[in-house]
């Protein structure tokens, strides 16, 4: 079955960029109709929609964080890659890579990684 495997720094510096990587097994990110996607959850908050990568290449964005996100893909790695920079504080939360059909609402079913912890602290 498909799963995603987060990884990346825990520890980022305001300022700089945060940049995880999301690992797919079992299914390919260039095929379907799914949605390949970045999700966090800060502390005491709900579930954000960070943005997303198609099977085509072609990505979509939280209009809340557009202008300092960019998601890619390695094909050959089977991979997606999460940047978000200029971090601060903020941006402190759990960060899950996730696969689900249609775009992301509350209570969309999602098929994620298990979530790696991203601080940022000087």
């Amino acid at each position: 079955q498909v799963q995603l495997q987060e990884s990346g720094p825990g520890l980022v510096k305001p300022s700089q960029t945060l940049s995880l990587t999301c690992t797919v097994s079992g299914g390919s990110i260039t095929t379907g109709i799914y949605y390949w996607s970045w999700i966090r959850q800060p502390p005491g908050e709900e579930l954000e929609w960070i943005g997303a990568i198609f099977a085509t290449g072609t990505t979509t964005y939280a209009p809340s964080l557009m202008s300092r996100t960019s998601i890619s893909r390695n094909t050959s790695k089977n991979q997606f890659t999460l940047q978000l920079g200029s971090v601060t504080p903020e941006d402190t939360a759990v960060y899950y890579c996730a696969r689900h059909v249609g775009p992301y609402r509350s209570g969309t079913s999602l098929l994620r990684g298990q979530g790696t912890q991203v601080t940022v602290s000087s």
